[in-house]
């Protein structure tokens, strides 16, 4: 969407449900968006009993001796699991697994042609965290890593604490470190659109479930001082004289730690009261619009940066956001300028990670993806509708796995350790294969034209 453009604002709204409305025929049509294909050679009869029996015993004996060599010998090494109970399914709640299915195959599809890492969507019958976990680690062997999709707050902790520290491949949850390395990536480039220094500006983080909590602990983790930021929940400010967050610390230990921790004002009080004189406001909350009041912006200071990241719908109307007075607005969607989305993140940090066969994903790793995402965008030259890059901008992910294998590799978490430039080649390789495949498919009506669809 072209904010510039003079429409109304009910053109606006009805715009912005133009995905919505051709989704469901789409996916009708194409019966889903991702399946499995090959990429081996099958040139006789003869072929299929070198990949299957009896010459596939050979590469499982030598595995059995010695289990590294299954990232020599099969697609362990580029394939992952998007795995998710549907307990937390974008703004839609808890729809349950089937529900979310279309999310993580869409998730599959991003991972795929941005990329280029094989992922297949894998949803659970249960939403009991042991049971999570258990399945997670039954599966685990025929992957390369785990990404966790839409688990509630607070399992979703729980479950990816336990399977970083019991697994030996890297286990990522998206709407924690994800949302956290492209919402790192937006903040430093806006404030630099608005001439502020990173580590003076004041935060307002509106959500206190797994998207801003990481985005919190990565924020400070990055050197942003820790008072600098105000969080807020559903019920108000955090701070340490809150008696349901001491309540609920041992459910929920990471919003009594950032109580005590964050805050340096020591606020009390609702959502507008927090947003008052801060610089920058980050919202990952209940979908709107208007869950962020107009007037409430319009009380932020000079200069002001927001995000308004919910889904489907942001909190506020990023137009409405503007008229507020705030001068760089991102929200999560892709048909708005700035869109702070993960999907910036998640591909390209998963093919460094992958590439490098490292052994997990650090807060570090994701801060040296929003600094390359950061970099990207910036040396094409920043304003206020271009802070971070969009997906059709393919370079950012290559230079995203550069950055994460890099760090991985001084963090000593890499099992392969490449050079900068065998990094990149074998990054770009990947990716640029990933999207010809998909283009020549599409060229050879492999993969049939897109229907059109009435939206009227």
């Amino acid at each position: 969407m072209v904010e510039n453009e003079k429409l109304t604002a009910e053109e606006r709204i009805e715009r912005a449900k133009i995905p919505g409305k051709k989704s469901p025929k789409m996916h009708a049509f194409y019966r889903g968006k991702v399946e499995t294909t090959l990429k081996c050679a099958v040139r006789s009869f003869d072929d299929f009993g070198i990949w299957y029996t009896p010459g596939v015993a050979a590469p499982c004996r030598e595995i059995h001796t010695d289990p590294a060599k299954a990232f020599d010998y099969t697609n362990k090494a580029n394939s992952i699991a998007v795995v998710s109970d549907g307990s937390r399914v974008l703004g839609l709640g808890n729809i349950g697994a089937v529900a979310g299915l279309p999310v993580m195959e869409g998730k599959a599809l991003l991972f795929k042609y941005l990329g280029g890492v094989g992922a297949f969507p894998i949803v659970l019958d249960t939403q009991d965290t042991e049971e999570i976990i258990q399945a997670v680690k039954w599966i685990a062997p025929g992957f390369g890593g785990i990404n966790l999709e839409d688990f509630a707050n607070p399992k979703c902790f729980t479950i990816l604490d336990r399977l970083r520290e019991e697994l030996d491949i890297p286990v990522w949850h998206d709407d924690q470190q994800g949302t956290a390395a492209i919402t790192l990536a937006g903040v430093i480039n806006a404030v630099k659109v608005v001439g502020k220094a990173l580590d003076a500006v004041s935060f307002c983080v509106v959500g206190a479930g797994a998207a801003n909590i990481a985005f919190v602990r990565v924020l400070i983790a990055a050197g942003i001082p820790a008072e600098n930021i105000i969080l807020v929940d559903s019920r108000g400010i955090l701070h340490p004289d809150r008696e349901d967050l001491e309540e609920a610390k041992d459910e929920n230990p990471y919003k009594w730690k950032y109580a005590h921790e964050t805050n340096g004002e020591r606020r009390t009080g609702d959502l507008a009261t927090a947003i008052e004189g801060t610089d920058v406001l980050v919202a990952a909350s209940k979908p709107g619009p208007d869950t962020i009041r107009k007037e409430w912006l319009a009380t932020m200071n000079g200069d002001a940066v927001a995000f308004l990241m919910a889904n489907p719908v942001p909190e506020l109307w990023p137009w409405e956001a503007k008229e507020a007075g705030v001068r760089v607005v991102g929200t999560g969607r892709s048909d708005f300028p700035n869109q702070i989305n993960n999907s910036i993140g998640f591909p390209g940090i998963f093919r460094g990670t992958l590439d490098v066969f490292a052994t997990t994903i650090t807060d570090e790793m994701a801060i040296a993806a929003a600094e390359a995402i950061a970099a990207t965008a910036e040396a094409k030259g920043l304003h206020e509708e271009y802070i971070v890059p969009t997906m059709m901008e393919t370079e950012v992910f290559i230079n995203e796995a550069v950055a994460v294998g890099t760090k991985a590799i001084e963090q000593g978490l890499a099992r392969r350790p490449l050079e900068p430039d065998a990094l990149r080649a074998e990054a770009e390789s990947k990716i640029r294969h990933a999207q010809a495949e998909t283009r020549i498919l599409m060229e050879h009506g492999q993969i049939a034209p897109a229907p059109e669809v009435d939206v009227s």
